[in-house]
C-alpha cells in the first residue's frame, strides 16, 4: 500500500499534467483559428492575383523575346 507522501506526489503530478494537456489544447485550437484565417486569406489573394493577370515588367512566358 503507497505511503501518503507517494500518493501525494502522484496527485501532484497529475494535476500538473491535466493543466499542462488544457493549455495544449487551448493552444491547438487557437492555431488550427489562424490556419484557417490564413487559409482564407491565401485563397482571397490567389484571385485577386488571378483577376489581375499577367501584368507588370515580366515578359508573358508564352511570348517570344524580341530578336535583335
Amino acid at each position: 500500500m503507497p505511503n501518503h507522501e507517494t500518493l501525494a506526489g502522484l496527485e501532484s503530478r497529475i494535476a500538473f499534467q491535466e493543466d499542462a494537456i488544457d493549455k495544449l489544447s487551448d493552444m491547438v485550437a487557437r492555431q488550427e483559428m489562424d490556419i484557417e484565417r490564413l487559409t482564407r486569406m491565401v485563397k482571397i489573394l490567389n484571385a485577386q492575383l488571378r483577376e489581375l493577370g499577367p501584368q507588370g515588367d515580366a515578359p508573358a512566358a508564352d511570348v517570344a523575346p524580341p530578336h535583335y
